[in-house]
């Protein structure tokens, strides 16, 4: 997985999305970061109240299409920016398509047996 920094992730990302449109699928996901690389071990798990809480928290972001993996990491001072420009990437590149309407035997009128009664 290669981590980017915010701009070439996001300039990386519109390169997946022009990808997807002919043939692919184009994964993301987000989660809170808290800066640790390792796992707790499980001694510490027991003890969570002597594990320090990091000054802030921030946003990794994991997008990936076929093998290739990119991701970002970022910090909370930069989230409302992110955001803003993700959100126009997404409207940008995301593609609607209406539902195609089902052409079913059993949804066409029945021919009824019964006859119009002739005075």
């Amino acid at each position: 997985m290669v981590l980017l920094d915010n701009e070439q992730f996001l300039s990386e990302l519109t390169k997946f999305y022009q990808k997807a449109k002919t043939s692919g699928t184009v994964l993301v996901s987000m989660k809170r970061y808290d800066g640790r690389t390792k796992p707790v071990p499980r001694t510490e798990k027991k003890n969570l109240s002597q594990i320090p809480e990091p000054q802030e928290y921030k946003c990794l972001m994991r997008a990936s299409m076929g093998s290739k993996k990119i991701s970002t990491v970022v910090s909370a001072k930069d989230v409302n920016k992110f955001q803003l420009a993700y959100s126009n990437l997404i409207r940008g590149n995301i593609e609607l398509k209406k539902k195609e309407k089902k052409s079913d035997k059993t949804s066409q009128p029945k021919k009824s047996g019964k006859t119009s009664q002739q005075s």
